[in-house]
């Protein structure tokens, strides 16, 4: 039995492994871009869900929608419960409501005069930070990293929580 085996050069298998190191490179880049995308979309998306979700000692109380500008609405604050304090004037998201007259579940921000809707409404808004980041991120895992499976995952998850959020609403 005669074997034929040819050796690769010295200079051949150093390309080889040149272009594997590019391409892992790439890859870890990709990923890292991905994770940046939905770190970043996690921590905008908190720092209102936090006053959504854990209502437990916070200032909470009902808004009654007075006037409504390009980005936010204003009305008095009742505060419901004894840590509370009424206030004549807070501003909500005008993202967040319909219309004036409208009264919503709010809790106060500490040391503003910013609130924030609670409920399902309030905690599915808050979120939508998050939806965006999911759907950018699946562009980026298919184009970057060729996981087109995990991408349609992502963008389903980030459509699907954009769409309940504003449903909710």
């Amino acid at each position: 039995m005669v074997r034929s085996s040819t050796k690769r050069s010295r200079v051949r298998r150093a390309g080889e492994s040149a272009f594997g190191l590019l391409l892992l490179g790439r890859n870890l880049l990709m990923a890292a871009v991905a994770l940046v995308i939905l770190v970043a979309g996690v921590w905008t998306s908190w720092g209102t869900a936090q006053y959504s979700m854990l209502t437990k000692g916070r200032e909470l109380g009902t808004m009654t929608v007075a006037r409504c500008g390009e980005k936010s609405c204003t009305g008095p604050f009742v505060a419901t419960g004894t840590g509370g304090r009424d206030r004549r004037k807070v501003s909500v998201d005008e993202a967040v409501t319909h219309r004036e007259g409208e009264r919503l579940l709010v809790a106060v921000k500490p040391g503003t005069d910013e609130v924030v809707r609670t409920g399902w409404g309030g905690v599915l808004h808050a979120w939508v930070p998050l939806a965006g980041a999911l759907m950018l991120a699946a562009v980026v895992v298919a184009g970057g990293l060729r996981m087109r499976r995990t991408a349609w995952g992502l963008g389903i998850a980030g459509v699907a929580l954009m769409g309940v959020s504003f449903a909710v609403l």
